[in-house]
């Protein structure tokens, strides 16, 4: 049987620079699909998002809904409006629903420092690591379920299960066997972030951590607490590998590791889970500076980039895995070359611009990394 070379991607544009940047990707997408000529991808838009709930009553539609659960992946831009709220007074978050509805467990944040991007950091060396947010319990578990008595107290509920760590743990795991096949030089380490010293449920979670990394002896592995991790990562980034946490932990350290490779126009991520996965730029919506062409869709081509990766590793096509690697080639290319760099990196080009840069050289350039 011929393996399967035809893929459908549900896109998500959603709101603000969402809609900008996932322009970019999906042209990226295109030139790569071009160049590699073995794979087709079906891309197709939905509504969805703030804009969408303002002029429907719904931020997440049934058929979209369902062309998600139905997709061989899902490109997402950006969601949510701070001027849009639900009646509670909370924004609106479908793609929180997503990770939900799909069980998208592991929210995978790469944190890579690349040649040409700003960074905070004196002296960075070579940052390459992988924050790993557990996305179905932990903190987040509650956003349904908070609770407000009287406008006087509001309580929210932190959820750890075993069979919940154990699967983010192996994760972790797998991903740092990977990341090693990769690159046999590179530090095989999992570090577990908790607050295992004030809190039962972290206690909890750094036993299952050490009872799964029983399983990968080959592998080593640390735990640390939170804010110790906090400081670390900026003292000492580049002695970590794969860093898996609770949601919460997850969601704050990726912005401070974001912050270190350039800013949130720099971080790409993928909400994974054992058969559905969603891939989106890790910045929000910044509608002050929608529709203007000057937001950096660097995160969104990479998110795209990690699709095609995703994409390759589950149906064992090695056509869309080296699209994967030309579009991370492509954008080394060009930052390096520093001629053409979004305005937040310090240059001038437009969004459109810089997407025609990264769509050329994926066409253009046979192998960017020799």
């Amino acid at each position: 049987m011929a393996a399967k070379s035809s893929f459908t991607i549900v896109v998500l544009p959603g709101d603000g620079i969402g809609v900008d940047v996932t322009a970019e990707a999906l042209k990226v997408l295109r030139a790569a699909e071009k160049q590699t000529g073995t794979f087709q991808l079906d891309c197709k838009s939905y509504d969805c998002g703030a804009v969408c709930y303002q002029r429907t009553g719904d931020d997440l539609p049934a058929a979209t809904m369902d062309a998600c659960r139905n997709a061989d992946a899902v490109l997402l831009g950006a969601m949510g409006h701070p001027d849009i709220r639900k009646l509670d007074g909370t924004e609106l978050t479908p793609q929180v629903t997503l990770r939900v509805e799909l069980d998208l467990y592991a929210g995978v944040r790469p944190c890579k420092l690349y040649l040409g991007a700003r960074s905070p950091l004196k002296n960075p060396g070579d940052l390459d690591f992988v924050i790993l947010r557990e996305q179905t319990e932990g903190l987040f578990a509650s956003q349904q379920g908070g609770i407000v008595l009287h406008d006087d107290v509001a309580t929210d509920t932190l959820v750890m299960t075993r069979p919940g760590i154990r699967r983010i743990c192996e994760f972790a795991f797998r991903l740092a066997q990977d990341r090693t096949r990769k690159d046999p030089k590179r530090t095989r380490k999992v570090t577990a972030v908790d607050k295992a010293n004030i809190f039962k449920s972290f206690a909890f979670f750094r036993k299952i951590f050490r009872e799964v990394g029983a399983q990968f002896p080959e592998i080593e592995k640390e735990s640390t607490y939170i804010d110790a991790q906090a400081l670390y990562l900026v003292q000492r980034p580049e002695r970590f590998d794969v860093i898996v946490t609770e949601n919460m932990f997850g969601d704050i350290l990726s912005d401070l590791a974001a912050g270190l490779i350039g800013g949130m126009g720099m971080a790409p991520s993928a909400d994974i889970g054992d058969r559905h996965a969603v891939f989106q730029p890790a910045h929000g919506t910044a509608p002050d500076i929608a529709g203007k062409s000057i937001a950096n869709p660097i995160a969104a081509i990479l998110s795209a980039g990690m699709m095609l990766d995703w994409l390759g590793r589950r149906h064992e096509h090695e056509g869309l895995r080296a699209a994967a690697k030309r579009i991370d080639d492509a954008v080394t290319h060009v930052l390096a070359d520093g001629k053409i760099l979004p305005v937040d990196q310090g240059g001038s080009a437009t969004t459109h611009e810089f997407g025609d840069a990264v769509a050329h050289a994926v066409e253009q350039v046979s192998n960017l990394s020799s």
